[in-house]
């Protein structure tokens, strides 16, 4: 049986992708989960805050005003002390390019065009296969249409596209009015792939102290349907490759990846739940459902679940909303 795959025209052994995670930290978990089966780690990201903290010395004018402003530090951690900083960044690729045989894909999170981009380039250099772009953009401010944000979007895929001779995979969330028509932007603009979808985490009110605090949920299998819709829906309808990110818990999960039409599916928090060995139990009940069902190759079954291929493309549309809602009161009568 061929597991093999191709991302960004990276050569990959199997669709298994260990994406952005604290896992990615440490070496020796990089080296286990290419010990476990996965085809490719993505490391966590490094984030424009950090970069301009160190080039504008933002860490210092945040501390230096806490007092007048007792919010304006708070939602930042330190930012060399959040991970290794800029410069350990680099240095981190560097290291576990040297470790492991897979490739090694750097992420970067920015918000706006600057010059952190040029960092890019810098993470080129140091040794990365690929980069992961993750624009966290959650919109508050009312006067900014969604024209603009869009906008903001193109130009930052535009200019970060400038600075590499690698592949750019853009990692972006749903929040788009027009999902495919921002997919084909983005497309036009450059990035070699879509990472579907980014999770923005939403904050918790603590009622004892009366603040708003962090809060972060793993992800769930259910979540995994939203990424096959919309992966469905773009298949063979842009250039771009498309990964599957978010309630992939399961082989069962990454088959479903491939029929809608990904080229690799990334999991993080079934490996937090259940630790790196999940990735060979992953990979083996993929495999298990392949040789029972007589599959050669995970490319013969890629796409074959999308809404180009079903015989019923509505599935994918507004006619599949009523069968839902029918086939429930159906259930519910025979209950």
């Amino acid at each position: 049986m061929n597991t093999e795959t191709t991302y960004m025209g990276l050569a990959l052994k199997n669709p298994l992708v260990a994406s952005a995670s604290p896992l990615s930290r440490e070496i020796d978990h990089i080296r286990h989960m290419e010990d476990e089966g996965a085809s490719a780690v993505v490391l966590y990201s490094l984030f424009e805050e950090q970069i301009n903290a160190e080039s504008q010395s933002l860490d210092y004018f945040l501390s230096s005003t806490e007092d007048f402003h007792a919010e304006a530090g708070s939602y930042f951690p330190e930012m060399v002390a959040y991970n290794r900083g800029p410069e350990g960044y680099l240095e981190h690729i560097a290291a576990a390019k040297a470790a492991v045989n897979i490739p090694v894909i750097a992420s970067l999170n920015g918000i706006s065009p600057g010059g952190w981009v040029r960092y890019a380039r810098l993470m080129q250099e140091a040794g990365a296969d690929a980069l992961e772009l993750n624009i966290f953009l959650i919109p508050t401010d009312l006067n900014h249409s969604s024209e603009s944000i869009e906008s903001n979007y193109i130009e930052i895929v535009r200019e970060v596209k400038r600075n590499l001779r690698i592949p750019l995979a853009v990692k972006l969330g749903p929040y788009f009015s027009s999902m495919g028509n921002m997919a084909r932007r983005l497309d036009e603009a450059g990035a070699d792939a879509l990472v579907l979808f980014n999770r923005f985490y939403q904050p918790d009110f603590d009622l004892e102290a009366l603040e708003v605090v962090p809060s972060l949920n793993l992800s769930s299998p259910e979540e995994l349907r939203l990424r096959l819709h919309w992966t469905a829906i773009l298949y063979g309808r842009i250039r771009a490759d498309i990964a599957i990110t978010g309630g992939v818990h399961s082989g069962y999960d990454v088959l479903k990846s491939m029929m809608a039409g990904a080229s690799v599916a990334c999991v993080t928090s079934a490996l937090l739940w259940h630790g790196i060995g999940q990735i060979q139990k992953i990979l083996k009940e993929m495999t298990d459902w392949m040789t029972e069902r007589e599959y050669e190759s995970v490319t013969e079954m890629r796409g074959s679940m999308s809404q180009r291929s079903v015989a019923d493309p509505g599935a994918f549309v507004r006619a599949n909303y009523m069968k839902v809602l029918q086939s429930y009161t159906l259930r519910s009568r025979v209950g």
